[in-house]
């Protein structure tokens, strides 16, 4: 019982049961495509698995994608094979040598054939050893059937499934490239193109740079433990296929800025490279669109800082993972977290490399003018190394462009410590870094140490407290009440005496005047505040009342001298 191949051979009865399919040239999906069933699919489906099929030959390859089902008995069949076919048979005209077996075997191999399946009974009662052997040789899996079946259902339940599965994919490539082509028209950034795709692929993904730093990190429910040590194990393994990976360049117009990288994951009806592809098209067009060519780098550190600084991480150790993997974290280093004003981030990275260091740029506070913003950084050196002095004057050096007036503020050394601790500490320098910046006086370029103010970083940390307010307007309202001239007199004379409490020469000189006119000054806040202000527990408190005062007021100034009350 066999079927009608294009050379023009017959076989027996039900021939209305056998379809040529040699002859049927489709335009058919390609062998590799995950959408196509697997041998071992086939197998299963009712049709073949009718025949109780037995497996001879190749179980290790049962996993195989069949693109086909191609039915004949001609023993030169492998000239209209096109590659990953699964071949229906009932051997009626095969030949009978074992030399031209075992030839007629390895020309079906060669042709990309995946499988075999013999139908017993009408030519062979048992598979001969010699084709068991040659098909092992080969790599081909073998089948035998002891019950016959009808061919032409095995045929169409095959066909069938292959044609609905790539009518489905070819509906998940059209949603995946409106999704994408959409994205890539709202202008939507790289970490939101970033996570719709892992979303899409349900599967982590990555997108790197040149050098295999991450730029934007999307894990899906992963473990934070895929980013560790990122950039030695892409450089490793970050071919396509390599541990399940899935990589595309982004590029266009000839110029590549990185790639995306998704980790293994489901298989995707479009095919994961065809989804990976979209999304690279996307990030292309929206570097090109980008006009001021920020780099990508410092583009996925920006986004990081941020991010961390928002409290948007899922645990402290995918957090830290994720610094380890921006090369921050690496190796036995201290972490200041630093806020800048009036700087590049270009300039800042250069400067802590300049210093033996490495820095992380956030976005500025004031983010419709960066220049007059106070951005967040995250510096890290090694742990042998002090910041301070030498090294700051450095570090500042690099930083101020011709005619700038940098400020910089730095919050508390983070020594190397526990993880969990490390990140917490280096977060909180940076916090405190920051608020300590908005509510200070850095008048002039210079440095600001959180540690040296603990008051004003204290007044930092609550100065949305009602308390505090309460109290500054308990303290001043008599000064403040004052007409302007005379107010402004006053809270010189005030910040003049808190700053230099227990020198009263140096005090009239950060106010600007001559010591008879300060004494008056002084007289005249006793008078107006009724406090004595030789007893340090009043100075005390009114210093915190001028602090809370200045927060504010909104003022980053002295209020009329910049050099008042003011020795960072």
């Amino acid at each position: 019982m066999c079927g009608i191949d294009s050379s023009g051979f017959r076989g027996g009865a039900h021939v209305s049961d056998r379809h040529e399919s040699g002859a049927v040239r489709t335009d058919r999906p390609e062998a590799t495509d995950p959408a196509l069933p697997t041998v071992a699919e086939a197998l299963g489906m009712p049709a073949l698995a009718l025949g109780a099929p037995d497996v001879l030959a190749g179980a290790e390859r049962l996993d195989a994608r069949v693109r086909w089902v191609h039915v004949s008995d001609s023993p030169s069949v492998a000239r209209l094979l096109d590659g990953g076919e699964l071949l229906l048979t009932t051997a009626s005209a095969w030949p009978e040598q074992p030399e031209d077996l075992r030839a007629m075997i390895a020309d079906l191999a060669a042709a990309g054939l995946v499988g075999i399946v013999i139908e017993l009974g009408a030519h062979y009662r048992y598979v001969p050893a010699v084709v068991v052997q040659a098909a092992t040789a080969n790599g081909l899996v073998l089948v035998a059937l002891s019950r016959e079946v009808k061919f032409v259902a095995v045929t169409q339940q095959v066909h069938r499934r292959i044609i609905d599965d790539q009518t489905t994919a070819l509906r998940a490539r059209d949603d995946v490239r409106t999704l994408f082509t959409e994205l890539a028209l709202r202008g939507a950034p790289a970490d939101y193109v970033v996570e719709r795709l892992a979303r899409t692929l349900r599967a982590p993904v990555i997108l790197e740079s040149l050098a295999h730093e991450v730029i934007v990190a999307d894990l899906a429910d992963a473990d934070h433990a895929v980013l560790e040590r990122w950039q030695e194990r892409s450089r490793a393994s970050g071919r396509d296929g390599a541990d399940g990976r899935s990589v595309v360049a982004v590029q266009a117009r000839g110029t590549r800025w990185g790639s995306l990288v998704a980790l293994a994951g489901p298989a995707h009806p479009a095919g994961r490279v065809a989804v990976l592809e979209q999304a690279a098209t996307a990030l292309a067009l929206g570097r090109l669109a980008d006009t001021d060519g920020e780099d990508w780098s410092q583009l996925g550190r920006r986004r990081l800082v941020d991010a961390l600084l928002a409290g948007r991480y899922a645990s402290l150790p995918e957090a830290a993972a994720r610094l380890r993997a921006a090369g921050l974290l690496a190796g036995d280093v201290a972490v200041f977290g630093l806020a800048v004003a009036q700087a590049e981030t270009r300039h800042i990275e250069a400067a802590a490399t300049d210093i033996g260091g490495r820095a992380l740029c956030g976005t500025p506070r004031r983010a419709d003018e960066p220049a007059a913003g106070w951005m967040p950084v995250l510096l890290a050196l090694p742990a042998s190394t002090s910041f301070a002095g030498a090294g700051v004057d450095r570090f500042l050096a690099g930083l101020r462009a011709p005619g700038g007036r940098v400020r910089l503020v730095v919050g508390p050394r983070v020594d190397p410590a526990p993880e969990d601790e490390l990140l917490t500490r280096v977060l909180d320098s940076a916090r405190e870094a920051l608020d300590l910046a908005e509510t200070a006086e850095v008048g002039e370029s210079g440095v600001l140490w959180v540690r040296r103010h603990p008051l004003r970083r204290f007044v930092a940390a609550l100065r949305g407290d009602h308390r505090l307010l309460a109290h500054a307007e308990s303290m001043l309202a008599p000064v403040l009440d004052a007409p302007a001239p005379r107010r402004d007199d006053l809270l010189d004379a005030l910040a003049a005496v808190v700053a230099h409490p227990g020198n009263r020469t140096a005090a009239a000189t950060a106010a600007h005047v001559s010591r008879s006119v300060f004494y008056q000054r002084l007289d005249a806040l006793e008078e107006v505040l009724g406090v004595r202000l030789d007893d340090g527990e009043v100075l005390a408190a009114l210093h915190l009342a001028l602090l809370v005062h200045r927060a504010h007021a909104g003022s980053s100034a002295s209020p009329r001298h910049p050099g008042s009350a003011r020795n960072a």
